[in-house]
């Protein structure tokens, strides 16, 4: 990501690039072929040289390259039986990256394109989110490659025993504590914690976030990723005088993240005329009628091309990031990593943007990102505006821990909160650093500073 500072380029600023630079190197020789992992190295390296520059004892102690290598990679054989009585078998990951402010948290994805780059690179990214909301948890990620849709309960339940007959051996409530992704909603994480429980023998209910209330679950965990991104965006377009009220929205994706995105801006006031699944989009211009994309999509289970059937003056189109043509006042892509190309970006620009909410993780390329930034869009980057997610998983294990249950106003109280702060600290970092209203560089910086610190006090780790 090109940086956009006035600053002059001093000697101290050549050591820190110089320095990022050969780290990063050292990373693609490393990792070779993870070309998701080195692109989201890219994107927080480039932003950190600012405080290289003006706090060299990062350089000293090597926290970059220290920060960029996991604390551990597991990799593990997932067997299971499918409705035929065939065995069939998957592939299982969890990256534990680091655990300098506290244990591992971060998601399990369930889909086919999960490989160990993916999984690092949101295993990377997580450190510095979860920084960002200022709990004490550290980063960590994980999944398979196991493709949850058109399969039977009985075969997910099945796999996902198998797969937490492995993982449980690596994961604990004060170690790791995984959650839901891509892939893995309400009936996943209760076959996980099942399982979990069957084989340990006791009911530790901090093991697992995102459970159904009525067995330790959070109110409001299910809406934190989607009302935490709305909350973060309302933030910024209010430090410009704008808000969502009256204002055009396309949201990409109708899973979790999606369906709570649309109904926390709609009840801002905004107009929301798109989403989509993997296979295309649609586009209401009266505005989605969101009762239906949640029976389709959390009930039913079914395609996105439904929603015409009930709404025959709303259109549906093949391929789905054609969603970026439609032009809107606010973006919020939350349907996965790339979405969003410098194509698109473009697209988005010319049709009248005003800002980028990133719901998703890392949806929009390196490219696009500096045609938002150079385009002065305001552009609210995934690891500080999807936070809310786990920042309530956070709240979720506070809660376990206590041994007892807010209400979901007193959660959606706390996450408001917590977004507000975290918008606070990305600008307040952004600016000190001489990056005005750069939410890329500023939600790095104050993101890395919590845990480089944390690694400095407890030595080499």
């Amino acid at each position: 990501m090109a940086l956009t500072s006035n600053e002059i380029v001093t000697a101290e600023w050549q050591t820190a690039e110089a320095y990022v630079n050969q780290v990063f190197e050292a990373v693609k020789r490393r990792n070779p072929n993870e070309f998701e992992f080195h692109q989201a190295v890219k994107e927080i390296f480039d932003s950190l040289i600012p405080i290289f520059a003006k706090y060299p004892k990062y350089i000293e102690h090597n926290i970059l390259e220290r920060m960029a290598e996991p604390e551990r990679l597991i990799t593990f054989r997932v067997p299971w039986v499918d409705d035929q009585g065939k065995v069939q078998v998957n592939r299982g990951f969890r990256v534990q990256f680091n655990s300098a402010i506290g244990p591992y948290k971060g998601g399990l994805r369930f889909h086919p394109s999960v490989n160990a780059s993916i999984i690092k690179f949101l295993g990377f990214e997580q450190i510095f989110k979860n920084s960002l909301t200022g709990l004490p948890i550290g980063g960590g990620k994980g999944g398979s490659d196991f493709d949850p849709k058109g399969k039977s309960d009985g075969e997910v339940m099945r796999f996902t025993q198998s797969f937490m007959t492995e993982l449980y051996r690596h994961i604990g409530q004060d170690i790791d504590v995984p959650a839901g992704d891509i892939g893995v909603g309400a009936r996943e994480i209760g076959y996980l914690f099942g399982q979990y429980k069957r084989i340990r023998g006791g009911y530790e209910a901090g093991i697992l976030t995102g459970k159904a209330p009525i067995y330790g679950g959070s109110p409001a965990r299910p809406e934190a990723t989607g009302y935490g991104t709305v909350y973060f965006v309302e933030e910024m377009l209010a430090d410009k005088g704008m808000g969502f009220k009256d204002s055009t929205v396309v949201v990409s994706g109708s899973g979790n993240v999606s369906i709570y995105a649309i109904e926390k801006a709609t009840q801002l006031g905004a107009k929301v005329v798109a989403c989509s699944d993997s296979n295309g989009y649609i586009y209401d211009k009266n505005g989605i009628q969101l009762e239906t994309v949640k029976r389709l999509k959390e009930v039913e289970r079914k395609r996105i091309s439904e929603y015409v059937n009930f709404h025959p003056e709303a259109e549906y189109v093949e391929g789905s990031t054609g969603i970026w043509s439609i032009p809107c006042d606010i973006a919020l892509p939350c349907a996965t990593q790339n979405e969003i190309d410098e194509v698109y970006a473009q697209i988005l620009i010319d049709n009248g943007v005003k800002a980028i909410g990133e719901g998703a993780n890392m949806p929009s390329t390196l490219e696009a990102i500096d045609l938002f930034l150079e385009n002065k869009v305001l552009f609210g980057p995934a690891k500080a505006a999807n936070a809310g997610g786990v920042a309530v998983s956070a709240l979720e294990m506070s809660q376990n821990s206590m041994r007892l249950s807010w209400s979901f106003e007193e959660v959606d109280e706390k996450l408001q909160m917590i977004m507000k702060n975290i918008y606070r600290n990305s600008v307040k970092a952004a600016d000190e650093f001489g990056y005005h209203d750069n939410l890329v560089v500023g939600a790095n910086i104050a993101g890395f500073t919590k845990v480089a610190d944390a690694m400095i006090a407890q030595g080499v780790i």
